[in-house]
Parts: structure tokens; C-alpha cells; sequence
């Protein structure tokens, strides 16, 4: 792995610096390192344990999205696709521990908020259920198979793939079958917590899934996460592909095409609002009554990011749309000041704008001029570190949340790939041996 680090630091330098400035090269080897040198942890069982930063647990959102850099790698560096397949056999495992969880502890100590009151395993760090901590195992195993044909880590990805449509089916109709209540005492946040005693927002069936929290870990206003959503489907998508391909499962196959089919028709029925200066849009949260939420939010999945996790292209005009809405005053996370504009979250304070976003703003943009602006404001605003912060204060990049945060430095890593031509898009090689 050190060799391809070396060999992919210099053909970035060479095709990003003589336009964007020397500072981008460094900055990327900084950030494209870090991950592989200080967030893993080899277990007994062959496993690879992940920390996202400076919690000491392993979030099913954040250990696939650090890896996404990585993956265009995977086909021509074994131990690295080696690597992969290791954080990818732990995530399926703690699936199966607790499907409506999203961090887990190394081992079964019961750290993290084990006084929550909810059904806690002491495997799990914290249990706000989230539609994407679902989406991101699927996406990372389907993503390691489709670029280089092995399936030795998917011994299990038939049970969590069943259960995952079974918990999303449940969630569809939260009021009338579902077993998750959530309450955290004596919250420092009222978003880290649940209303109607442990419940949270109540829903009208509409064919969309249910999600007691978004991905920045915040509670949902509306309870169905717009964007989550469409992370669902395209995820559906792939367990039927994996299920017919590698599988022999035609039955699982099936439901997952049946269900990701509901969900896609419930998002442009239910999800799709108008606004008075950009017409139809994606709102980024609903309820099934009428009522909906006009924002986004700077965690990804996000409305900003859906060609991104494959819902669309860059060019549909639904999206074209609702790009232009979130990046701008018509959303209440959309920040602008003395250090460039971005999205931010309701998750950190003021008025901070997260890498992830302004990383996820270029990888969607069509304008060349746009994805330049993004990465000279990237390189612009990490405060001396050359590593990316979870925020930044829009007017002072001195003042930030989170020293380093793997997350943020693997969307930078992943946004320069692109700009040098060396983002690959997964396609499925089911004809190659397994290892």
C-alpha cells in the first residue's frame, strides 16, 4: 500500500498542482495517509476494527465512506482490497448484533451510552437507528465485489441483506409495528433524543421508510429522511444484483427490486414539493400529511449528494433543481462569509461549513469553474493542519470543530481523484475468482 500511496501522490501533484497550486498535493497525501495510518485496528478474529476520528467507536456510516478513496485501488493492490474486505466482514457482523444501531465498541465492554433508554447490547456504542448506517455496509461489499469480483467477504450478506429489507419494511408503517423507542436523559441537545416518549415524529404510511435520526446523528423533524431514502434504493439495487449474481437468491433478489420499487415511486410522490423561485424540488424531509422540511444537511447521504450515491445523474432536472435550493439562502444550513460558502448542519454551531459538503458540491458540479472555486476554499480553510475538519467557521477557518476527522479527508481525497481523472466508477466483474 505504501507504493501505490507514493505512485498516487505523484500523479495527482503532477495533474492537479500546475493548476490548482502545490498546496493541493500536500494536502492530499496528508489526508490520503491518514486513514490507513490511524483509524484501523487489526482484531483475532481477521477482522479490521475503525474509528472515525476521536471517539473510540466504529460507526457503519463513517468506516464505509473513509474507504471510498481507497476502493478505485482495490483491483490492482491486493492487501489493500485484503483490508477492505476485513472492515467489510466486521460491519456485516455488527448488523446482525443490532440492525437499528450505528456505532459499535471493539468489544463487547458496553461502553459508550449505555444508559440511553433502549434496547442496548453492550457490542453497541450508541443505537439512534439511521437509514444510511444500513446503506453503508451494503454499498461497501457490493462496491469491493463489483471491482474485484471476490465474494469471500459476503459469507454472511444474504442474512443482512434480509434483514435489513425486513427492518425497512417494518419501518414503512413506524406508528403501527415498530419495536425502536429511543430516549437519551438529560440530552445535551434536544436533537439527541426522541419526542413522544421515545417515538419520535409521527408518520403516515406513504411507501417510504422511517428514520428516528439523519446522519449527522441529529433526530429527524418529520421522520422520512428524503435523501436516506434515496440511499435505500439504490442500495435495494445492489443487494438484488449481489443476490442474482453471486448469491443463486432469485427470492431475495426479487424483494429487494419490490421494495427499493415502492420506495423510488414514494419519493417522487411524497418527497417532491414547490418552491416559489425553483420549483419542483426534493424536500429533505416529509411526513406523509403534507407537511415538509426545505433544507439539507452537510452529511452525506444529503440532497446535494444523491448522483453521488448513484439515485440520479448529475444532470436530472429534479436534482438540477434542488442543487440550486440547497445551495442557497432557501436553505438554513447554506452559509456565506469572509472565508468562501458552503452547507453546514444544525449538528455544530454558528455558521460553519463542512468539507464534506463543499467535497461533495464539486464531485456534483458540471461547471469547471465551480469545482475549482471548491478546492482552492478547501485548501484555503484547514487552518495550517492540511487535513480536513469536521467545520469550519465560514469567517475564520482558524475556528473549527474537530482537529482531524477521516470522514472529511477522505471526501477531499475522493473530490481530487476526480479532478485528476483518477475517480472510477464500480462495475460489476462477476466472471473473476474469488479469494
Amino acid at each position: 500500500m505504501a507504493q501505490i500511496h507514493a505512485d498516487l501522490v505523484g500523479r495527482v501533484a503532477q495533474q492537479v498542482e500546475d493548476r490548482m497550486g502545490a498546496d493541493v498535493g500536500a494536502v492530499f497525501a496528508n489526508c490520503f495517509a491518514n486513514t490507513l495510518s490511524t483509524t484501523m485496528t487489526a482484531m483475532p478474529d481477521g477482522t479490521t476494527f475503525m474509528v472515525t476520528g476521536d471517539i473510540p467507536a466504529m460507526w457503519l456510516r463513517d468506516s464505509t465512506a473513509q474507504l471510498t478513496p481507497y476502493l478505485h485501488f482495490v483491483a490492482d493492490d491486493e492487501a489493500l482490497a485484503d483490508t477492505v474486505a476485513s472492515v467489510s466482514r466486521r460491519q456485516l457482523e455488527y448488523v446482525l448484533v443490532d440492525p437499528y444501531a450505528n456505532a459499535f465498541n471493539r468489544t463487547p465492554d458496553g461502553a459508550g451510552h449505555a444508559d440511553d433508554d433502549t434496547a442496548m447490547d453492550p457490542w453497541v456504542w450508541e443505537r439512534k437507528y439511521e437509514i444510511d448506517s444500513l446503506c453503508y455496509p451494503i454499498r461497501l461489499a457490493y462496491d469491493l465485489w463489483a471491482r474485484t469480483g471476490r465474494t469471500d467477504h459476503l459469507d454472511r450478506f444474504a442474512e443482512v441483506a434480509a434483514a435489513v429489507i425486513a427492518l425497512w419494511t417494518v419501518e414503512q408503517d413506524h406508528e403501527a409495528g415498530s419495536p425502536y423507542r429511543f430516549e437519551r436523559p438529560d440530552p445535551l441537545l434536544p436533537s439527541d433524543t426522541l419526542v413522544r416518549q421515545g417515538r419520535g415524529p409521527r408518520t403516515v404510511r406513504t411507501g417510504l421508510t422511517w428514520s428516528a435520526f439523519r446522519p449527522s446523528d441529529d433526530a429527524t423533524t418529520l421522520g422520512f429522511n428524503v435523501p436516506g431514502n434515496a440511499f435505500a434504493v439504490t442500495e435495494l439495487r445492489h443487494v438484488a444484483e449481489l443476490g442474482a449474481a453471486v448469491l443463486d437468491d432469485e427470492d431475495l433478489a426479487r424483494r429487494a427490486t419490490a421494495l427499493a420499487d415502492e420506495i423510488d415511486h414514494a419519493i417522487r410522490t411524497h418527497g417532491v414539493v414547490h418552491h416559489p423561485d425553483h420549483g419542483a424540488v426534493l424536500a429533505y424531509e416529509v411526513d406523509g400529511t403534507g407537511d415538509a422540511l426545505l433544507m439539507d444537511d452537510a452529511n452525506v447521504p444529503s440532497l446535494l449528494s444523491l448522483p453521488v450515491l448513484g439515485w440520479c445523474d448529475r444532470d436530472d432536472p429534479l436534482y438540477r433543481r434542488t442543487r440550486a435550493a440547497v445551495l442557497s439562502p432557501t436553505n438554513p444550513y447554506w452559509f456565506s462569509g469572509a472565508a468562501g460558502s458552503g452547507i453546514g448542519s444544525p449538528h455544530t454551531p454558528g455558521r460553519n461549513v463542512w468539507p464534506i459538503a463543499l467535497a461533495v458540491q464539486g464531485l456534483t458540479a458540471t461547471d469547471a469553474d465551480e469545482r475549482d472555486h471548491v478546492l482552492r476554499q478547501l485548501c484555503a480553510t484547514h487552518a495550517g493542519t492540511q487535513l480536513m475538519h469536521e467545520s469550519f467557521d465560514v469567517d475564520d477557518p482558524a475556528t473549527y470543530t474537530r482537529p482531524w476527522f477521516s470522514w472529511a479527508n477522505a471526501m477531499f481525497c475522493e473530490f481530487v481523484l476526480d479532478l485528476a481523472g483518477l475517480r472510477t466508477t464500480a462495475a460489476p466483474v462477476p466472471d473473476r475468482s474469488a479469494r
